[in-house]
């Protein structure tokens, strides 16, 4: 059942996401290391890095799932912390593997789901999610024998039931094969254009590349950059190749920030703003 709630300026015009100073540990192991970073409404925000960089521990954090050491979170302008039933209320979650009921079809899915957050009309609100991402003729089909592609759509189309403002997709391509994740990345675009705010984590280039709106960069527990595409390419000069200057793509950029040539030891602490991470 919803939550009845007065909404402050800041929860209507402030970020979708705030994140300030976030810390965690497991015992020696410093997983994040003071990370900031804003995410505008209705905008996709990638966040990149390796593997084991801290993406899947920042989402844990923000969807209430995983209680942080320090810093400060927000959603929707609803502390993750002291109003976390809000925060639920605000967001779904995609993670890195589907989380759909093989036995059931896909039209089934989504009436289940629509009926544990007790919607009214669930069957009507299945059958527009199945027109939205392309799977009616698959409704009636156990996900048994749907694609990976198929299973993945469905899996954002059942997040988005209730139309929640913020939605977190965890690696939402992990294991797809190129075909599957340009399909994966059109839905991903069709949120944004519907006002949806997206977090993305992602440790492929291209794919930060294609869907984001701004980029951060997670390495070693700590954002060492953050800013728009062209923001970030402006961090390496243009290379010279048989007297045309060769822009750098996102890949040079990312290598030379998280290793150890390039702008790694003098930029990479800074974020495309110009301000300390």
């Amino acid at each position: 059942m919803s939550i009845d709630f007065q909404m402050t300026t800041e929860q209507v015009r402030g970020p979708a996401i705030h994140v300030q100073g976030l810390e965690k540990s497991y015992k020696d192991l410093h997983v994040l290391r003071g990370v900031d970073f804003d995410v505008a409404r209705g905008s996709i925000f990638a966040l990149l890095g390796s593997n084991g960089a801290g993406k899947t521990t920042v989402v844990r954090i923000l969807s209430t799932l995983l209680k942080a050491d320090a810093g400060t979170t927000s959603v929707c302008g609803f502390d993750v912390v002291t109003q976390a039933a809000n925060v639920r209320e605000s967001m779904s979650l995609t993670g890195q593997f589907s989380a759909v009921d093989e036995i059931l079809s896909g039209r089934e899915n989504l009436v289940l789901v629509a009926r544990l957050r007790h919607l009214k009309d669930a069957g009507r609100i299945a059958d527009d999610l199945l027109a939205r991402f392309g799977l009616n003729d698959a409704a009636e089909r156990k996900v048994s024998a749907y694609s990976g592609g198929m299973r993945r759509r469905l899996d954002i189309a059942m997040s988005l039931i209730g139309d929640p403002p913020v939605i977190f997709l965890d690696e939402p391509t992990t294991g797809l094969d190129p075909q599957v994740r340009v399909e994966v990345w059109n839905s991903v675009k069709e949120l944004a254009e519907g006002g949806t705010t997206v977090l993305l984590t992602t440790q492929h280039l291209d794919e930060a590349e294609q869907l984001a709106d701004r980029i951060a960069i997670l390495h070693e527990g700590r954002i060492i950059a953050n800013g728009t595409l062209a923001e970030l390419k402006q961090l390496l000069p243009p290379a010279k190749v048989e007297y045309v200057e060769k822009q750098p793509s996102l890949e040079d950029v990312f290598l030379a920030i998280v290793g150890d040539k390039g702008i790694g030891s003098k930029a990479g602490a800074a974020s495309a703003d110009g301000t300390n991470s």
